[in-house]
């Protein structure tokens, strides 16, 4: 199976860097892992600061795996044991191919600590401290506030397939976790969306595209004016379905 081989792989050239653990989270934790079509989403976690040696063996480390199947999907970010529990702090990030930092969210934080897949070393309860009560839903209101609302208003982006299945479920998933205090997948969230109004015929073009059985061998033909209709109603349903969650829960 690529993805073991390729999580293999990554492990080994991990190694002389000595992790004190290294999870999965997202699909590849919660059992909605689609491969070939689903990130592998990691953390790993290191027994020393995070230098300019560290970022150079990562950086080579990345590079080594390009070419396996499936190598640019790996994501992973890259936290020092001792500045773990930080929520603000922006920890080295490999993701789409590049090197970046970026926070471990209230969402991830909670998945490890829910469902996190332990790959290597300790599990996420003796080295990642729990999400403080309220930190969850009030991350959940920000990002669809400050982030997903202003977006919506940036019609460019509805014309691609990955904002209109990142807008739709991560709104379903978050107000699932405001209404229930709970994490749910990407496909729950699927679920959940006819019931929350949102637009039958895009709700199926996202199941079709992520879900199908077996996975297409080809995009189904699409026209111009079908993904400007999609955006169109992608827009108009999230837009004022997010203003209500903001008002609601905020």
């Amino acid at each position: 199976m690529p993805t073991d081989a390729l999580l293999d792989r990554f492990l080994t050239g991990l190694a002389p860097l000595t992790p004190v653990a290294v999870w999965a989270h997202g699909s590849l934790a919660g059992g909605d892992y689609r491969e070939g079509r689903s990130d592998l989403d990691l953390i790993t976690v290191l027994d020393r600061p995070v230098t300019a040696r560290t970022v150079w063996r990562v950086a080579l480390l990345h590079a080594r795996l390009r070419g396996e199947p499936l190598a640019d999907r790996l994501h992973c970010t890259y936290l020092a044991r001792d500045t773990a529990g930080d929520a603000e702090r922006r920890h080295l990030t490999w993701a789409h191919e590049q090197l970046f930092r970026r926070t471990v969210t209230p969402v991830t934080r909670t998945e490890l600590h829910s469902f996190g897949r332990v790959l290597h070393g300790v599990p996420p309860v003796d080295a990642l401290p729990p999400v403080p009560d309220g930190e969850l839903a009030a991350f959940v209101v920000r990002d669809q506030r400050d982030f997903w609302r202003r977006e919506v208003d940036r019609a460019v982006n509805w014309t691609q397939d990955v904002w209109v299945d990142l807008g739709l479920l991560t709104f379903a998933r978050a107000t699932v976790t405001l209404r229930e205090g709970r994490l749910i997948s990407k496909r729950e969230a699927l679920e959940v969306l006819p019931g929350l109004g949102a637009p039958g015929e895009v709700v199926e073009d996202v199941r079709r595209r992520r879900y199908a059985d077996p996975a297409p061998t080809a995009p189904a033909p699409t026209t111009e004016k079908w993904i400007q209709h999609r955006a169109g109603l992608t827009r108009d349903y999230l837009g004022p379905a997010i203003d209500s969650l903001v008002a609601r829960d905020g």
